[in-house]
């Protein structure tokens, strides 16, 4: 178990994807103060939750008992209309191979011939503490999947996915643009204000 003391003002991002811990301390830098992230290197917990928040719950609470620290999670994907909402949880591991690509490629097998596509990328973020302080936030970035893969950036449905505030895909914004407008921007620093206030209200 990490030392609490070396550790005062330190959290856990509860995630193996490396895309994702990039995206996040870019999102996170000017906005948890003096508070610094970890990687997280602990075994992942079984997602068994039926929505992203319970899902980024489940994450975040393993990190916390794996590291003795409090820890930041989320748990996101693509949720498409006229699919009822899949693959929405169910996104990271659509094509049963978890690879991007198989992903992107089954969702829009699965939209051939489809007018109607609107979609939304979600994100649930999840805050949750050594002494059992628990926080969610959810935010939604609506737009629709287009018919094929545009731009080289980004991961996951970037790719297949234009937002409704941007021209093109999500993966053919710049990372600054992307940041400025994604789900997981909006979650995460909508948080952000808990993780600040529990380490002030503690003095930690």
């Amino acid at each position: 178990m990490t030392d609490p003391v070396v550790d005062a003002r330190t959290v856990v991002l509860a995630t193996h994807n490396a895309h994702k811990v990039a995206e996040l301390e870019r999102i996170l830098d000017d906005a948890l103060g003096d508070v610094s992230l970890r990687a997280y290197d602990g075994p992942e917990p079984i997602e068994d939750g039926a929505t992203f928040g319970e899902n980024a719950l489940i994450k975040a609470r393993a990190a916390v008992q794996n590291t003795g620290l409090p820890a930041l999670a989320d748990d996101s994907g693509i949720a498409v209309d006229v699919l009822g909402g899949a693959p929405g949880i169910h996104s990271a591991r659509y094509a049963g191979t978890r690879v991007d690509a198989d992903n992107t490629a089954l969702l829009l097998r699965n939209l051939e011939g489809v007018l109607e596509r609107t979609a939304a990328f979600v994100c649930a973020a999840a805050f949750v503490t050594p002494d059992g302080e628990e926080h969610v936030v959810e935010a939604v970035w609506p737009g629709e999947v287009l018919t094929a893969p545009s731009g080289d950036g980004g991961f996951g449905y970037d790719p297949i996915f234009k937002p409704d505030d941007a021209p093109v895909s999500a993966a053919a914004l710049s990372r600054d643009e992307k940041d400025a407008l994604s789900h997981r921007s909006k979650a995460f620093r909508g948080i952000a204000p808990s993780v600040r206030t529990w380490f002030d209200t503690a003095d930690r």
